[in-house]
């Protein structure tokens, strides 16, 4: 494997994406909670949405951002459980040119740690599309602070090593 990081920071144009039937501006503790935590690390916001959960309308959301070259990663937060409405792994998936398996199986070990074997009902998973990198978590404000922490953050660093997916971002 090629030494794909840097000594100097980079940052990432992204999106936040609030997937729910329920949260408005005001109660989307998950998606501030990413917007807020890209910021902090240094990443730029280029947009923020929040959509109900169907499967037509996430997956028109995220191909137009993943069609902008001014954005590079997206953070999608909600509709990865079991519920006959939680389609965001269905609208997402198709999507991707790669799919990225370790994030989700990281995502389900460290939540493993934190909330035992309820995490075997996520369906986090992870992607690249067009060079835009795409993450799905949870709808919970808990699981979007571990993936984000644990997972997210250092990937989305470019002076993390040995490596992180800062080199494949971009048009």
């Amino acid at each position: 494997m090629s030494h794909l990081s840097s000594s100097k920071f980079k940052s990432a144009k992204m999106a936040v994406l609030t997937v729910s039937d329920t949260r408005n501006e005001e109660t989307d503790t998950s998606g501030k909670y990413l917007v807020e935590s890209l910021l902090e690390a240094g990443h730029e916001l280029r947009d923020k949405k929040i959509v109900i959960d169907c499967p037509y309308k996430i997956r028109a959301i995220v191909a137009t951002w993943i069609a902008d070259e001014n954005i590079e990663g997206i953070l999608i937060t909600g509709g990865t459980g079991f519920t006959q409405r939680d389609t965001t792994p269905e609208a997402v998936s198709v999507l991707f040119d790669k799919a990225v398996e370790g994030f989700g199986e990281l995502f389900r070990h460290v939540s493993y740690l934190e909330i035992g074997s309820s995490t075997i009902q996520s369906r986090a998973l992870a992607g690249f599309a067009n060079n835009t990198v795409i993450y799905c978590m949870p709808g919970s404000t808990g699981a979007c602070r571990t993936a984000w922490t644990k997972i997210i953050k250092e990937q989305m660093d470019s002076t993390h090593t040995p490596c992180n997916f800062m080199p494949h971002l971009g048009q």
